[in-house]
């Protein structure tokens, strides 16, 4: 399916499962229909699984929203404190369409606690109290993080999936990977059917050097190293560094969302040679600045003491950019930060909707099924990659995610 055919599903009413493989372009086809909502004064929560997706759609995170919090159960007594939460019961009721994105870190119990919220505030016992419900997200990433041990469990799983009766949409088009050969390797994963052939290219990109690029942005499987290596590289740049403090504005709680899921730090420290990242798109016209996943180096500061970037495409000054909370057409929170972060390394989770030129990757500590093709598919060619280590669970996805795929694509 074509993005504009998605995006005239979504249009006509339906509850929808938006999704594709990663770079497919899941996110835009969300915000166009944001864009639709908003000039036909439909009221929509935009609302995401984690902090971090919320901030690429403006929206909060649905356990915020749906005045939930970090509860893993709801009782009688909770409902009827939401109830008497005059915020949340406000936006539940006034709400028309229900968006949440990255549905696959979402578990089952969440959904449900959703659902009851939904259908208590509306006093409508149909899915999520009859609002157009819209879950966007790709199974085959990263999965919900329980404290639970045994087997995955999804949302699909959940009683209101099943009954919400959701219609389809899988984009088939590629809008990050520019090399067939590459994208052929992650559709291999992806099938579970990784090939002689296709291992011994990945096998050939081990401490492979990328040409063009001193130091790529290295992808880790936990935190510990990627602080490490940011801290111990920015250190070793001799110069006066330049500090940058995120400004903000709004409820104290909304706020604090919006900094967990900003990929742009409170306190950013840059010198002349550093690494760094964009975490935002910026436009001029039909012509993209620059893009979420950009990567450059810090060449200097302009007179107005901003960072000048250059970048493979040539040097751009960075400007403050905005993330913020919006509600009933009204910003409730904003934080203000250069749209930048250090980045000779970043976790494999945070990289989840990142588009990235190049990358170093260390997949030889992956604990999870489908972490390989989360970190593989961040880069856009073969050639942009380097892998530092890889281990056979890396080129593994979830058996249960490949039959639902299966059952989803034939419907």
């Amino acid at each position: 399916m074509t993005q504009l055919e998605a995006l005239d599903i979504l249009k006509s009413g339906k509850n929808v499962f938006l999704t594709g493989p990663a770079g497919s372009g899941k996110t835009f086809v969300l915000n166009q229909f944001a864009e639709y909502l908003k000039k036909n004064y439909i009221r929509a929560a935009i609302t995401a699984s984690t902090g971090i997706a919320a901030t690429h759609l403006g929206g909060l995170t649905i356990h915020s929203w749906a005045g939930i919090g970090i509860k893993e159960n709801l009782t009688r007594y909770d409902i009827e404190a939401i109830l008497r939460n005059d915020k949340v019961y406000s936006r539940i009721e006034r709400a028309q369409v229900l968006i949440i994105d990255e549905i696959s870190m979402l578990s089952p119990n969440v959904l449900e606690m959703v659902n009851s919220v939904c259908q208590s505030v509306r006093k409508n016992l149909q899915p999520f109290g009859g609002l157009q419900f819209v879950a966007c997200g790709d199974f085959f990433q990263l999965p919900p993080v329980t404290r639970e041990s045994g087997e995955k469990k999804f949302a699909f799983d959940s009683a209101a999936w099943q009954k919400a009766d959701l219609t389809i949409c899988y984009l088939e088009e590629q809008h990050r990977q520019e090399d067939d050969e590459f994208l052929k390797i992650l559709n291999e994963i992806r099938g579970d059917k990784v090939s002689l052939d296709s291992r011994e290219k990945l096998n050939g990109r081990l401490q492979k050097k990328i040409e063009g690029w001193d130091k790529p942005t290295k992808l880790y499987t936990h935190n510990f190293d990627v602080d490490r290596i940011n801290k111990q590289e920015l250190n070793r740049i001799v110069g006066k560094p330049k500090t940058y403090d995120m400004s903000a504005k709004g409820a104290k709680n909304l706020v604090e969302n919006l900094k967990r899921g900003c990929l742009a730090p409170e306190e950013l420290v840059l010198k002349i040679g550093a690494i760094v990242m964009f975490v935002r798109n910026k436009f001029s016209g039909n012509t993209t600045i620059y893009a979420n996943g950009t990567m450059g180096k810090v060449v200097g500061f302009s007179g107005t003491n901003m960072p000048i970037i250059q970048t493979k495409n040539g040097r751009v000054e960075a400007e403050r950019a905005s993330w913020t909370i919006e509600d009933g057409g009204g910003i409730r929170a904003e934080i203000i930060q250069l749209p930048l972060k250090l980045a000779w390394a970043i976790t494999i989770h945070k990289s989840q909707g990142l588009s990235m030129d190049c990358a170093e990757i260390d997949l030889s500590s992956c604990f999870e099924p489908g972490m390989g093709y989360v970190a593989l598919s961040r880069v856009r060619t073969l050639d942009g990659l380097k892998l530092l280590g890889i281990n056979e669970l890396s080129l593994k996805v979830s058996e249960r995610i490949l039959e639902f795929d299966k059952a989803i694509r034939k419907r």
